[in-house]
């Protein structure tokens, strides 16, 4: 074995998913946001909500890996 080789597989940490946001404002606007690094669908949403004012409605859903 080599040397500093324990045997044991080491953890890798797991790729944090990507999330599409659609975002309607009371002034009757929309936008679309790409939230990168969310560790859930609610941090995605409470991540938009924290940035932006003034929303009417809000559409989160998670984005397709490509492979």
């Amino acid at each position: 074995m080599p040397k500093g080789y324990s045997g044991r597989a080491t953890k890798v940490p797991a790729e944090k998913a990507e999330y599409t946001a659609a975002v309607r404002y009371r002034d009757g606007s929309s936008e679309i946001f790409r939230v990168k690094n969310a560790d859930n669908l609610a941090d995605a949403r409470a991540t938009v909500q924290a940035q932006l004012m003034n929303i009417h409605a809000l559409l989160i859903a998670r984005r397709r890996s490509s492979c």
